[in-house]
């Protein structure tokens, strides 16, 4: 019996071992299209993979603190996050802020993130970053034995 419960502990060390390192890391992520964004990270979030933020998530690529939980969630000391006003192009072709997609955008994000930005006054077209303790106070540490099994530009 105790050697039966050895051998299942050991399986369920390695199990969650191996699920602990499927990660995808973003490095340097600017941003782009809401819609696309929302597609990769719906994605994501249904493969059960965890993420590293390990260098700048700007823009549309924040909106991943909204697609998955904190827990699979975690942050080097070289995460950067950058928010700025959602835009859109006008008529004329030329981009405007967006009231109504910054408030969706700025409602979806965790409180912890919403009052930081609050704090900052607010979502504009002057992108604000997220660094350092501040960003290490909302999200857990990464650990250097995690194997991503993705890196995303």
């Amino acid at each position: 019996m105790k050697y039966a419960t050895g051998v299942l502990v050991a399986v369920l060390f390695f199990v969650s071992l191996s699920e602990a390192r499927s990660a995808v890391r973003i490095k340097n992520d600017r941003g782009g299209l809401i819609a696309a964004y929302i597609l990769k990270y719906d994605r994501l979030a249904s493969s059960g993979e965890s993420v590293i933020i390990d260098g700048l998530c700007a823009s549309a690529c924040t909106m991943v603190l909204s697609a998955l939980p904190s827990d699979r969630i975690c942050v080097t000391s070289r995460a950067r996050l950058g928010f700025h006003a959602a835009w859109n192009y006008g008529a004329d072709g030329r981009t405007f802020t967006d009231p109504e997609a910054t408030l969706m955008l700025y409602s979806t994000y965790p409180r912890p993130v919403r009052r930081w930005i609050t704090r900052r006054g607010g979502l504009s077209p002057h992108t604000i970053f997220l660094s350092g303790r501040p960003l290490q106070e909302m999200y857990r540490p990464c650990w250097a034995t995690t194997n991503p099994s993705l890196d995303l530009l």
